[in-house]
């Protein structure tokens, strides 16, 4: 990811230079809440090598340790080439253009770039989106209800998000089954040659293809956000062309990948608790309450972004050097038992639930409110229009996708009565 993470791997110890907690492969992915549930009793700051099996990452996993560490934007920055003393380590044109948005931003440059885009997500906004969201579910399982059968994430979770984006930026609808596969690309490591030319050619397809949207909007602006980006670049908000590039990707990615694995999980979680899935089709208006239960037991964040420690300094117990990397485990926060009252199981009834799935601090998750009412309304949707509504496989052949960041299932076969 950066380079400055380099002159640190020395001073790991032969004890550290190994992964002691498998947290990438598949099976990991599988089983993760337990891999969580021993490292916050064994082991909850964890120094060892990330994915390459080089790079020292500390890893927390218990939730005052992880909310402490987001809300603190002054000694763990995301920007980590602000603290680089040299010229070494930076971004190509190419990853200029889709890495420069507000998450990867501190401090003033992060409350600008938010602040453009706040105005598409407030509450009250979002909240009237509703009628146009429920149409889209409904419309989507009239399509799939008369087979009798569907894959869930494919054919329903991936595509609600998808659409309502895509319509809030102004991407042309022939084009939305494009963005599987470039935003597959933005979250998947690429650890081999093969997988980084191939994700590369991707990324530069994405690009050209905005390149075409902005010429269009900004030839025939539209009541979207892209024409409004465009429109705040060109009147002085000082938005060059890296970071509308960079603030549409985000849009893309993010505004999709947070609801398609709430959904997928949720949904597998009711499977499993179906005394759980009666009581929401018996009691639609139970959903809001759920949503957040759903969120903390199994949410679609699995890790924060990564954290650079800014300076050298002591935090919680632990001594980091400048530039040190550290990720926040949400899902493991989301079931410590000294935060939560049986943390291990569902309870969508209850009371106190202040889970970070959408993260902390100045970088909480602006598209919050939408992900929350897309939830809402695709499992309310789904337990009131399929009747018998069941998984079609063993859960045992369920996999989980193997991205780090994300929690969220390959893919979801359920059946029904037609």
């Amino acid at each position: 990811m950066n380079g400055n993470s380099t002159q640190h791997k020395e001073n790991m110890s032969e004890k550290q230079t190994r992964q002691k907690y498998d947290l990438y492969s598949q099976d990991s992915k599988d089983h993760i809440h337990a891999i969580f549930d021993r490292m916050r009793r064994e082991k909850p700051w964890l120094l060892q090598p990330g994915m390459d099996g080089e790079t020292p990452i500390w890893f927390v996993s218990k939730y005052d340790d992880v909310e402490a560490l987001l809300r603190n934007d002054k000694a763990f920055v995301r920007d980590w080439q602000s603290l680089r003393d040299d010229g070494d380590g930076q971004l190509s044109d190419l990853e200029q253009l889709i890495n420069n948005h507000m998450l990867n931003k501190d401090g003033e440059d992060h409350r600008r770039l938010r602040g453009l885009v706040s105005k598409a997500f407030t509450p009250k906004l979002v909240q009237g989106m509703r009628p146009h969201i429920q149409e889209i579910a409904e419309g989507l399982v009239a399509v799939v209800r008369p087979q009798g059968r569907m894959d869930l994430i494919a054919d329903y979770a991936f595509q609600l998000p998808t659409i309502v984006i895509a319509e809030i930026l102004g991407v042309p609808a022939e084009d939305r089954a494009r963005f599987k596969a470039w935003s597959t690309a933005f979250v998947t490591p690429a650890m081999d040659p093969e997988t980084q030319a191939k994700h590369g050619q991707l990324i530069g397809e994405f690009v050209e293809y905005l390149r075409d949207i902005f010429a269009q909007r900004r030839a025939d602006p539209q009541q979207d956000l892209i024409s409004a980006l465009l429109q705040a670049e060109e009147g002085g908000d000082r938005l060059n062309e890296q970071e509308l590039f960079s603030m549409v990707v985000l849009l893309i990615v993010a505004g999709h990948e947070t609801t398609v694995n709430l959904l997928g999980n949720a949904m597998l979680a009711l499977f499993e608790h179906p005394e759980v899935m009666a009581a929401l089709r018996e009691h639609p208006e139970w959903m809001p309450r759920a949503v957040e239960e759903f969120l903390r037991y199994d949410g679609p964040v699995e890790r924060a972004l990564v954290r650079f420690a800014a300076r050298d300094f002591a935090f919680h117990g632990q001594d980091f050097k400048k530039g040190d990397l550290v990720i926040g485990l949400l899902s493991s926060a989301n079931r410590d038992e000294s935060q939560f009252e049986h943390a291990a199981g569902l309870d969508i009834h209850r009371s106190h639930n202040p889970h970070i799935a959408f993260g902390k601090g100045v970088h909480y998750c602006l598209g919050a409110p939408l992900a929350r009412l897309e939830g809402e309304i695709g499992i309310n949707t789904l337990l009131g229009s399929l009747p018998g509504l069941r998984l079609a496989v063993p859960v045992s052949e369920l996999r989980f996708r193997t991205v780090p960041m994300f929690r969220g299932l390959e893919s979801l076969p359920v059946t029904w009565e037609s």
